[in-house]
């Protein structure tokens, strides 16, 4: 019996802490993907699963799985 193989996607995802103290995470790819945690661990852990739903729900809707992002650099 043959496996399917799942395809591995690396994704840029940013912390940032809330007003009530929790860690919020989000992916920049993913418009609307955002989750959050009381640890470092915790917000990466949940927005691991906050992302695989998001993919499911776009991949039915028939849309691009992910957005184009870009990092640039600016003086400050």
């Amino acid at each position: 019996m043959a496996s399917k193989r799942k395809e591995v996607l690396k994704l840029p995802v940013t912390l940032d802490l809330g007003e009530d103290g929790y860690i919020i995470a989000e992916c920049p790819a993913i418009p609307g993907c955002v989750s959050q945690g009381r640890t470092r661990e915790e917000a990466l852990e949940n927005i691991k699963d906050a992302i695989l739903a998001c993919l499911e729900v776009r991949k039915r809707r028939g849309m691009p799985l992910t957005v184009e992002t870009h990092e640039i650099e600016v003086a400050v």
